[in-house]
């Protein structure tokens, strides 16, 4: 995606940052309600009670993730953290789970079925360039370069959530009714993270029946979004060479030029998603975003390698695409001399909220959001891996909003940009809204508006 440049955000950002960070816990958010009458009411009513001395702790937590991100595979420190937390607060612990996951198990004083909560642990191979008084000075090697590390998909946030809301939901263990199960995954960002958790046996001993999870988003602070149905595509990627007959870059005609090929493989990619693919339907996406051949100015090279990513909602248009682009690199590559050889990987599973789960817990999430909180969005190109908690039981995945109040939605950096900005005002709904699906659904009884 686009980075905006660095001044245009900065500023904004550095107005609000030192007001933000000082009245972290009264931010400008949404007056919440309380679900009246039941077991779920009184569930409720005891997160409220809970959260105001849980969020001071939350905070410190974000800020700490923040400052010491680690990236995919690599989250020991992170892990160590969650562990010796959720140790304190009493529950069962696994580590090592899908690497360095953590699993942390609430069982309730009273019966009731088994749900699980989920959050993300990686940071990226990104230069903060957020004036933060705990900005990330993490240096590492990525692909044979020296980068940055950074929480710039916001996975901090996510952690501190959930160790809230465990916090939150262990102090009332004595009238939860049925078991929480709380899961700190690695390597979300292209890693398969998910699968090897659950290859270790995450969503059995005990089963969860249900799993919940969040991403933080550029979108108004403390709000909620959410789809019905199929709400985060299926990425997978491709890989293109195109071979070609190196010569002197003085006498193309001697040669086959792979470059100008590839050139034009790429544009007639574009056609498909434009021209050739339904877009009434359902959307998707073709980018060709690494482009690599040659070594001197003149000197036309042998072969091109091209790497791109292929993003749909569905299994069959995914089916389709993927044999255009493999015909359309083949025709362009032969009629110029050349040939192309195409890899399509599997790929990921399109994100869906269940139907039936989703309409049940829609009245806790309008709640936790507080009027006018709650929106119902439309379909969105990004990709998690958090479907694969999801193959065999019922989930909701839900947005939470982390733009500061004022801002410019149309300027504001996005996920994995360096100028990525979460405001801290939105932690205390993401605990809210984890804590109260987790209670609503172990309770039996929607929350009402």
């Amino acid at each position: 995606m686009s980075r905006h440049s660095a001044p245009s955000f900065i500023a904004p950002v550095r107005r609000h940052i030192t007001a933000l960070l000082a009245a972290t816990l009264c931010s400008a958010l949404p007056t919440v309600g309380v679900a009246q009458g039941g077991a779920s009411a009184e569930l409720a009513r005891t997160i409220e009670s809970r959260l105001t001395g849980v969020m001071p702790k939350v905070v410190s937590w974000r800020r700490d993730i923040h400052e010491h991100p680690e990236l995919s595979g690599q989250e020991t420190r992170t892990a160590a953290l969650v562990a010796a937390h959720l140790k304190q607060l009493g529950l069962e612990v696994q580590t090592g789970v899908g690497g360095t996951g953590v699993v942390g198990l609430l069982r309730g004083g009273r019966p009731g079925p088994v749900v699980a909560l989920r959050a993300d642990m990686d940071a990226l191979p990104v230069t903060e360039l957020v004036d933060l008084p705990f900005r990330s000075k993490v240096r590492t090697q990525w692909q044979g370069a020296e980068v940055g590390v950074m929480h710039a998909c916001g996975h901090d946030n996510h952690v501190a959530i959930l160790m809230g809301a465990a916090e939150v939901l262990a102090g009332m263990k004595a009238t939860l009714p049925g078991t929480v199960k709380f899961i700190f995954q690695p390597a979300e960002e292209g890693l398969g993270g998910a699968a090897a958790m659950v290859k270790d046996g995450v969503l059995t001993n005990p089963a969860p029946a249900a799993v919940f999870g969040l991403h933080v988003w550029p979108t108004p602070v403390g709000s909620i979004g959410i789809r019905v149905g199929p709400q985060m595509s299926a990425a997978g990627n491709f890989t293109i060479i195109i071979k070609g007959k190196q010569t002197h870059g003085s006498q193309p005609w001697s040669g086959v030029d792979p470059i100008v090929v590839s050139s034009q493989v790429v544009l007639g990619l574009q056609t498909i998603a434009s021209r050739q693919v339904n877009v009434a339907y359902l959307p998707s996406v073709i980018t060709v975003g690494q482009i690599a051949g040659g070594n001197r100015s003149n000197i036309i090279p042998d072969s091109v390698v091209m790497v791109g990513t292929l993003r749909t909602f569905d299994d069959a248009m995914r089916a389709d695409i993927a044999a255009r682009i493999t015909r359309t690199a083949e025709d362009i590559a032969r009629s110029a001399g050349a040939t192309a050889i195409v890899k399509i990987d599997k790929g990921g599973l399109v994100q869906a909220n269940d139907t039936t789960l989703t309409d049940r817990m829609l009245p806790t999430l309008k709640r936790t959001a507080g009027a006018n909180g709650l929106q119902m969005i439309g379909p969105i190109m990004g990709s998690e891996d958090f479907p694969e908690f999801a193959r065999t039981i019922p989930s909701v995945f839900f947005f939470l909003g982390v733009t500061p109040k004022g801002t410019d939605l149309a300027t504001v950096a996005v996920n994995h940009s360096p100028l990525f900005f979460a405001d801290e005002g939105a932690l205390e709904t993401g605990v809210r809204a984890m804590a109260n699906l987790a209670t609503d659904y172990l309770s039996g009884t929607p929350a009402r508006k």
